[in-house]
């Protein structure tokens, strides 16, 4: 996105600009004072599930979500939509209540936003925050010696694309919207109780194409356990099945040659890893000394917290099993 207009806009015209036209991140960050900085983003998608309300509330939480992997707090939002004429009134607004309802268990108020229409419903939201720059969360935060913790399974793209053709079982689809809806608030709360200044939220990169980015921005190497990397219930199945979004083979393609595999690693393992996530969790660089801290506050939140693997020299991303 940024590449074309990297010559438009030199990043030392904008001193301000503390994040948005270097490294790509989760937001862009905007200094107000020594104290406060605003964060934006933006995000949209077409639906993942089929329920209407479920699709809203899952397109809020997923476009909110950038805000908390830079380690901010959301507070504003506006509606982006397409909508097809054809689309009954009521449908659609079952997408704005799904959004709206997520925004306000964010404590955002979605304050008003633009439609168009189009062949294929799209929804999802602009969202600012505030963030303390001292305290930001980036994806050029992580040092050696961290550890990786992840606050969310992976496997929701394979799970939505046996939605999509009709062979995903009642109880999958449950378990995966309940994840998708989930905000990533105390994940956010977490990170910041316990010094962590790298991470990054996991969405259509999958969780190798966005470790990677951490690796490359922070100048480091990431170690990922493959036998610890947590993948939700049904996923495996359906993965085996081989049931996976285009954009899984698009991660590999374009991501893979980054990546130390195991010689046995089982092909739907590695897939699994490429799987692009719809609101994802957040893949935390923690400082080893905070680990215990930040597993022991997870556990009185009810949050999950999975140590995935950990930060070290080198670069690019290893997988060991």
């Amino acid at each position: 996105m940024l590449r074309p207009i990297q010559k438009i806009f030199d990043s030392s015209d904008y001193p301000n600009l503390l994040v948005g036209l270097g490294d790509p991140d989760d937001a862009a960050v905007w200094r107000l004072d020594n104290q406060r900085a605003l964060v934006v983003t933006t995000d949209f998608f077409t639906p993942v599930v089929d329920d209407a309300f479920d699709y809203g509330a899952i397109a809020a939480a997923n476009s909110i979500s950038d805000v908390y992997a830079m380690g901010g707090r959301p507070f504003l939002a506006l509606n982006v939509a397409a909508i097809p004429p054809q689309l009954p009134a009521e449908v659609a607004g079952e997408i704005l209540r799904g959004g709206a309802e997520t925004a306000r268990q964010a404590g955002v108020v979605i304050a008003g936003g633009h439609t168009i229409q189009d062949e294929e419903p799209k929804y999802g939201l602009v969202v600012l925050g505030f963030v303390d720059p001292a305290h930001m969360i980036t994806k050029g935060g992580a040092r050696i010696g961290d550890v990786l913790v992840l606050s969310k399974p992976l496997g929701f793209g394979t799970i939505t694309t046996a939605i999509k053709q009709g062979k995903a079982d009642q109880k999958d689809i449950y378990e995966v919207v309940d994840w998708m809806k989930r905000l990533n608030n105390l994940s956010a709360k977490l990170a910041l109780e316990c010094n962590v200044r790298g991470g990054t939220d996991i969405t259509g990169f999958s969780l190798l194409g966005h470790a990677l980015e951490m690796a490359q921005a922070s100048e480091v190497g990431l170690r990922i356990q493959l036998r610890k990397v947590p993948i939700i219930q049904g996923a495996k199945r359906y993965a085996k099945e081989y049931l996976f979004p285009g954009g899984a083979f698009d991660n590999r393609l374009h991501f893979g040659s980054h990546v130390r595999f195991p010689v046995e690693i089982d092909e739907t393992d590695m897939m699994l890893l490429f799987d692009p996530q719809t609101s994802g969790g957040l893949l935390l660089s923690v400082p080893a000394d905070q680990l215990d801290s930040l597993l022991n506050l997870a556990d009185q939140l009810d949050q999950p917290m999975w140590l995935i693997g950990e930060v070290i020299r080198g670069e690019g991303v290893e997988v060991v099993s």
